[in-house]
């Protein structure tokens, strides 16, 4: 399929819900609020459903208040498997119609599909996307799509950024979005609690593979009381480190599961790594869960990185 050909299927149905993954980041909101403000520009009806909603990204939600209307077309933006959906996977799992997203590693089953592995994130779809809608790309707009670009290349730093991501974000600049407000907001901005955290994360990591490999890890209780806006960019601590090739970040989360992120340098393919736990995302970044214990699962991953690096 082509961008093109997602805009004229959009275009013939109505009543939109829009679908993004749990512990949402800043390109599937961008992605979700952006096109789904474009639909409601054209006419449509279109609502966004989330779970577990960061603060931090209120200047994009509050630009759209939920519609009551009765679902006729699903549609699921920067989600790579139904399983991401979380608490909402059993209510959308084979009911999904149309899926854009950017993970090579993408299973999800739809009448439509759209994957480019190639984009930096899927804001540059919906951007190409709601051109082709015919929509004007407002400020609002322009904000959800500069965020969902700005996250995913971690302020245009990461090695996924293109020259293609750069223009992107350069038109966005151009139509009015406040890159310096959701640079601050997103990149540096902490809370006094946040710091704390750091603290306590950078006196628990753990090195392994002759030190090419860092991992840190959060509790249930090292976080209690603070938002996922709170811990949101921690996965980068680790692979900031000199030397090191394969930053690991373990978050432990209700039920005996541990969410996992692998960040990489070099030639090393973290989504090959994740894939070795069910999980995947990008040759830089991608993740998994695990379930078990801490302890387990410290231990199984520094197996897999001494034996990836």
């Amino acid at each position: 399929m082509t961008v093109k050909d997602l805009a004229s299927i959009l275009k013939q149905n109505n009543n939109f819900e829009i679908l993004t993954h749990n512990y949402p980041d800043g390109d599937c909101l961008g992605c979700g609020y952006g096109l789904c403000l474009a639909l409601r520009q054209i006419g449509k009806n279109a609502n966004v459903i989330t779970t577990d909603m960061p603060k931090n990204f209120s200047f994009i939600t509050d630009k759209a208040e939920p519609q009551d209307f009765e679902p006729e077309f699903i549609v699921s933006t920067d989600v790579a498997d139904t399983k991401l959906l979380g608490k909402n996977e059993d209510k959308y799992k084979g009911r999904i119609d149309m899926c854009i997203d950017h993970h090579g590693s993408n299973t999800i089953e739809a009448q439509y599909r759209y994957v480019d592995s190639e984009a930096a994130a899927a804001g540059e779809i919906i951007f190409e996307l709601i051109k082709e809608l015919g929509a004007e790309i407002t400020v609002d707009i322009a904000n959800c799509l500069y965020t969902a670009l700005s996250t995913d290349t971690g302020c245009f730093c990461y090695v996924n950024t293109t020259s293609r991501t750069l223009r992107i974000a350069a038109d966005l600049l151009d139509l009015g979005c406040d890159s310096a407000y959701i640079n601050k907001v997103m990149f540096e901005t902490k809370t006094k609690r946040r710091i704390e955290l750091e603290r306590d994360i950078l006196d628990k990591m753990i090195f392994c593979a002759d030190d090419k490999c860092a991992m840190i890890y959060t509790t249930c209780e090292m976080v209690e009381g603070m938002g996922d806006d709170e811990t949101e960019g921690i996965a980068s601590i680790p692979r900031q480190i000199e030397g090191v090739k394969l930053g690991i970040t373990i978050r432990e989360k209700q039920g005996g599961e541990y969410k996992v992120s692998a960040r990489t340098n070099g030639d090393v393919d973290a989504c090959a790594f994740c894939a070795q736990f069910g999980g995947g995302g990008h040759i830089g970044a991608a993740g998994c869960t695990i379930k078990g214990t801490l302890e387990s699962t410290i231990e199984m991953l520094r197996k897999a990185a001494e034996k990836t690096l």
